[in-house]
């Protein structure tokens, strides 16, 4: 049986089957090593703990993204009302200055129609008036006609105004309560992502803390002799690639070493490289080319001896062996070991040969 049997979604298993894998496989060594199942059992407890931790900073994530969510559309919201009043206040000031126009018209025209036709100036009426006081008084009487009639004319267009000059204010106190709405919505929303942001780094930082613990039960078995080497279904693949694979799980339990390639250290392409050769197939001892040393993979179709990439730039390979699992040489004060390959950073696949 693996280590972990892990997909995309979660590399842990429930606490009581790892429990359960971890201190099975061994006849006898629990009584004769209680220290390493004391510490892995430790492991595995704090594990479990880490779980519940994640499962509820998962819960308010989730919580809080719903609530940046409404917020974000009450903010979408407020900026169409915004829209909507700019669009209002600038309509009916147009219409106040076509009205302001139309009475300063009517007003020329009054004045140009009095002057045409009883040659005054009505501006100065008595002055323009000469003859017999008959003939004042006739032409007194036409102007005051004719005055009252633009009066009558300019206070309907000055009401109208009045009216537009009314709307036109409510326009712009909608318009600043609209302005005042938006700003107050997009200071909740700036708030509430602000909260997700704080939550997603706090779960990433409780998946890193997973990872970890992880990585811990993981060497704490090979170094304790607590798990089986090689699950059996992984040894029976045909092909170079089966068997580069089965070449690489014969060294599981050997440490990490920086730079080295064997026999009895590896680092992670010192490791793939070795496995290839071993299949009549030569590789750098680099990364880098073997990212490129054979065909891109999508991950659907992986086989075993496929060579999985990690983080960005490139910095870590491991080698698929099936069931989503890899054998690699992960680090310093580390051992060759079977991990999920579904990390974070993973990058793509490639095969050699």
């Amino acid at each position: 049986m693996c280590l972990r049997m892990s997909n995309r979604r979660s590399r842990a298993l429930p606490a009581t089957l790892v429990v359960a894998g971890l201190l099975a496989g061994a006849p006898g060594e629990a009584a004769a090593t209680p220290a390493p199942r004391d510490t892995i059992t430790a492991q595995v407890r704090e594990l479990a703990r880490n779980q519940v931790k994640l499962a509820r900073a998962e819960d308010r994530r989730r919580e809080l993204v719903r609530d940046a969510e409404r917020l974000v559309e009450a903010y979408n919201g407020e900026l169409v009302k915004v829209r909507q009043a700019r669009a209002e206040h600038a309509e009916v000031t147009a219409d106040l200055l076509a009205a302001e126009r139309t009475v300063e018209e009517a007003r020329s025209r009054a004045a140009a129609l009095a002057a045409d036709a009883y040659g005054v100036d009505l501006a100065n009426p008595m002055m323009a008036l000469p003859g017999a006081p008959d003939a004042l008084m006739r032409r007194a009487s036409l102007v005051t006609q004719i005055g009252d009639e633009r009066a009558a004319v300019i206070d309907r267009l000055d009401d109208s105004r009045e009216v537009l000059r009314i709307l036109q204010n409510q326009a712009a106190d909608m318009l600043d309560e609209a302005h005042r709405a938006a700003a107050e919505a997009e200071r909740l929303k700036t708030a509430a992502e602000e909260a997700v942001r704080t939550q997603l780094a706090e779960t990433r930082e409780l998946r890193r803390e997973q990872r970890e613990i992880e990585d811990r039960l993981d060497l704490a078995r090979f170094r304790f002799g607590a798990g089986p080497a090689a699950p059996g279904w992984a040894l029976t693949a045909g092909g170079a690639g089966g068997e580069a694979a089965r070449w690489a799980l014969a060294q599981l339990g050997k440490p990490y070493v920086w730079a080295a390639d064997g026999p009895e250290s590896f680092d992670c392409s010192g490791l793939t490289m070795r496995a290839w050769e071993r299949a009549g197939v030569p590789l750098d001892h680099w990364t880098g080319t073997q990212w490129t040393a054979g065909p891109h993979v999508e991950s659907a179709d992986l086989r075993p001896g496929d060579l999985v990439f990690f983080g960005d730039p490139i910095h870590h390979v491991g080698m698929f062996i099936g069931r989503g699992l890899m054998v690699h040489a992960p680090q310093t004060g580390d051992v060759v070991r079977i991990a999920s390959m579904w990390r974070p950073d993973y990058v793509g696949a490639t095969r050699p040969g």
